[in-house]
């Protein structure tokens, strides 16, 4: 009766461990963060840089748009610089404030107009290098994507 017992439960545990073995071995990429837009996502001391990406027609000069979340007690100056240029630009973000540039009227958000790159050196579709610091926080380089405003959503934020 107890082999009777004990084979049964090694049957049942077996079956359930068959049953789940796929989801538990198996990658997930829904465990993955990603940045469900069409820019890019990074984290910069305090700030945190959501949306970023380059709003150029002709991938001379293009406009940058993004948005950055102050999570920090001071007030900083994000030095944003065109890795390939040396070209740099200075956004200023408040203490606890959201920052928008070149973002609709959201209610929070301090909207600013895009800053204007030039030296890009590049085309739409392909990605700019940009630097991300302030301060002594430890800068970030990435890959901006650049885009055009062929579509409605980016039409009047090129230069």
């Amino acid at each position: 009766m107890k082999a009777r017992l004990a084979a049964s439960a090694a049957l049942a545990l077996g079956i359930a461990l068959g049953a789940s073995g796929c989801a538990m071995l198996t990658y997930q990429a829904t465990t993955e963060p990603y940045a469900a837009s069409d820019g890019v996502a990074a984290d910069v001391g305090d700030l945190d840089l959501r949306n970023i990406l380059v709003v150029s027609d002709d991938g001379d000069a293009g406009n940058l748009v993004l948005t950055a979340v102050n999570n920090g007690e001071d007030d900083v100056e994000l030095n944003v610089q065109i890795v390939d240029s040396g070209q740099t630009q200075t956004i200023e973000v408040a203490a606890g404030s959201t920052v928008g540039l070149g973002v609709s009227d959201v209610e929070g958000i301090d909207v600013l107009e895009p800053v204007l790159l030039e030296g890009l050196d590049t085309r739409p579709g392909a990605l700019v290098d940009l630097y991300f610091q302030y301060g002594s926080a430890e800068g970030i380089e990435i890959g901006v994507p650049v885009l055009d405003s062929s579509l409605p959503e980016y039409a009047d934020l090129a230069p």
